[in-house]
């Protein structure tokens, strides 16, 4: 008897409803600082695993993300995965902060997989930790691009002291030395701490060198503090490079009230209906339908763990039922064509992500209307 599509799925979950579950680990910041992204990330998460389940889950088993709060702290961080690892679980999601992938990475040196949903992390070639999205390295020379065809030459940058910044710091100090970016002058680069709740000072000398664009490369509440600086500081017709950890629409929403006239994100297509082929078109498609049925309008960080953990379901599902963190790593490295909402991945390149330049898209958040509109063509650039 042939069973039409609709029926067959509604059979499926349900006969996957009553199976025992296949447990998959993540490791987000759930409470501290970093508590905005962690539980968008949760949020995200249990949105792909009500899809996927509909999907048949895996081996006919439901999937089901079982959440750890590293509460913003790489020492409770550790503590998570040196119980995870005694498990010998094959793969963990762990975390959305780069100081927390960093302190947890020496734990997964001989497995299980580290998915890292950090793009601040760059791991080494045929590890067993790889990094979601995009390289912070590739999103900068994708900012610079956006910022040549801009003509903005005077790039000014308000960057923290934690790991985040320093990784942030490292990046453009490589983009800046490369010979396209020749004819842009970093200005001025000001730090503060990620608990600050002032950076007037900072501000101030930022100001007195005449930038064109102020990059702030900081999450979460830290992002807050520059912005209400700048409007205390009368700055907020400078326009603004941020990074995606802000791409929070919740977040953002709360910062109207202070919010510059041009706030750039080095995002994704998805946010704006873009990507690179027609497959890759269609997880967008299937992303945006699944927020619409939970009640949600577009919210890009909502999406960050969407392709991170669809690889490691796509990988769950090809191995077999107890596949080991050696098969799940051989699996990852050699995936490649593989449509993303973020992008087309290729893991073959050594990078640990699968992920280039070409994925990324500069996206403008209208402080106006409370949207997204694409702002560059993927890659960074205008033309």
């Amino acid at each position: 008897m042939r069973l039409l599509p609709n029926l067959f799925l509604a059979l499926t979950a349900a006969t996957i409803a009553h199976a025992q579950s296949y447990d998959i680990n993540v490791v987000l910041p759930l409470s501290g600082p970093g508590a905005f992204g962690g539980q968008t990330h949760e949020k995200g998460l249990q949105i792909l695993q009500d899809v996927e389940n509909k999907n048949g889950g895996i081996h006919g088993r439901p999937i089901r993300f079982v959440f750890s709060d590293d509460q913003t702290s790489p020492q409770v961080s550790v503590q998570l995965s040196t119980g995870l690892v005694a498990k010998n679980v094959p793969v963990v999601l762990a975390s959305d902060l780069s100081a927390m992938c960093r302190a947890m990475a020496p734990l997964f040196a001989n497995g299980p997989v580290q998915y890292c949903l950090s793009p601040a992390i760059h791991p080494p070639k045929s590890s067993y930790t790889f990094s979601g999205n995009i390289d912070s390295k590739d999103l900068t020379a994708a900012n610079l691009y956006f910022a040549r065809d801009k003509g903005w030459s005077r790039v000014a940058m308000l960057s923290t002291t934690d790991a985040s910044g320093q990784d942030n710091d490292a990046a453009y100090a490589l983009a800046m030395k490369q010979p396209e970016n020749q004819g842009i002058t970093l200005v001025d680069t000001e730090h503060f701490n990620p608990t600050d709740i002032n950076v007037s000072a900072q501000l101030a000398r930022l100001s007195a060198v005449h930038p064109q664009v102020l990059i702030i490369s900081v999450p979460g509440a830290p992002f807050a503090t520059a912005l209400r600086g700048m409007a205390a500081q009368g700055m907020l017709d400078l326009p603004v490079i941020s990074t995606s950890a802000n791409m929070i629409t919740t977040q953002l929403l709360q910062y109207k009230g202070f919010m510059p006239k041009e706030v750039y994100f080095a995002g994704f297509g998805y946010a704006v209906d873009m990507a690179r082929n027609e497959k890759a078109l269609e997880a967008v498609h299937t992303f945006a339908d699944a927020l619409k049925a939970a009640g949600l309008t577009m919210d890009v960080q909502v999406g960050l763990p969407w392709d991170p953990a669809s690889i490691v379901i796509d990988a769950l599902r090809h191995l077999g039922p107890t596949p080991t963190a050696q098969e799940v790593h051989d699996y990852i490295e050699n995936l490649h064509d593989y449509p993303g909402i973020i992008g087309i991945y290729d893991f073959r390149d050594g990078s640990q992500r699968g992920l280039t330049e070409a994925d990324a898209v500069i996206v403008r958040w209208d402080r106006d209307t409370s949207s997204w509109s694409a702002a560059s063509k993927f890659g960074g650039g205008l033309h």
